[in-house]
């Protein structure tokens, strides 16, 4: 679904977008949506990106020997709260 919203998106410059969403089978509702949730998706990888270079810098500062409960007890530490799956060193 969000590849057809994709094209919809590069395409509404050179199709109208009603045109570009019945010949692509999409609701319209449905791409309206998906736009309107482009900054939550963009909020949430800066998160996972921010989260995943604190692991990594966690990782390496222990010389590359905790695995994921030292990790995972260090962001607790640190005060960050994260699924203890997410917490696995990159």
């Amino acid at each position: 679904m969000s590849e057809l919203c994709r094209f919809i998106y590069a395409e509404k410059a050179n199709y109208p977008i009603v045109l570009l969403c019945r010949v692509l089978h999409v609701t319209r509702s449905s791409y309206y949506a998906w736009r309107a949730s482009e900054a939550a998706r963009r909020a949430r990888q800066a998160a996972d990106d921010s989260l995943a270079h604190e692991i990594t810098v966690l990782h390496l500062a222990s010389r590359k020997t905790y695995g994921v409960p030292r990790i995972y007890a260090e962001l607790r530490r640190l005060g960050r709260r994260v699924n203890r799956k997410l917490a696995s060193p990159a």
